[in-house]
């Protein structure tokens, strides 16, 4: 489904004395991938929670392959998994400048009612763009 790139550069505050990315990093990169893939449906995190819908991410898994660096060009590829009902699912792919394979990730969202702070279906507006 839905593939969507993001590129951004790597910086110093995101390393190590080594120059190394730190791995929690990554969850906030995937999360970049995440909003520019709504960003591309024309929907942002912000007019959902206006909404009254919450995205928490309810699973997260990283698989890491080869070290980013600092000053590094990465790109984050974020792969809709399947069509949303009560949860949404997104393949990652982080990559270098070189086209070198950094990290594979897999996360699992539940849409959420603000105002109750109970599980709901995928609003119809997404549904309506995935189709």
């Amino acid at each position: 489904m839905g593939l969507n790139s993001h590129s951004f550069r790597v910086r110093y505050a995101e390393t190590d004395q080594m120059g190394v990315v730190y791995h929690g990093n990554y969850a906030q990169y995937l999360e970049m991938g995440r909003v520019e893939w709504l960003r591309t449906l024309g929907i942002t995190y912000k007019s959902m929670e206006d909404n009254g819908v919450m995205l928490p991410v309810i699973s997260l898994h990283i698989d890491y392959k080869k070290s980013a660096l600092y000053d590094d060009l990465l790109t984050v590829e974020t792969r809709l998994k399947s069509k949303p009902l009560v949860k949404i699912e997104f393949d990652y792919r982080v990559l270098n400048e070189a086209g070198e394979l950094l990290a594979t990730a897999h996360t699992v969202l539940a849409f959420m009612d603000k105002r109750t702070g109970k599980p709901m279906k995928c609003p119809d507006y997404i549904l309506d763009k995935l189709d």
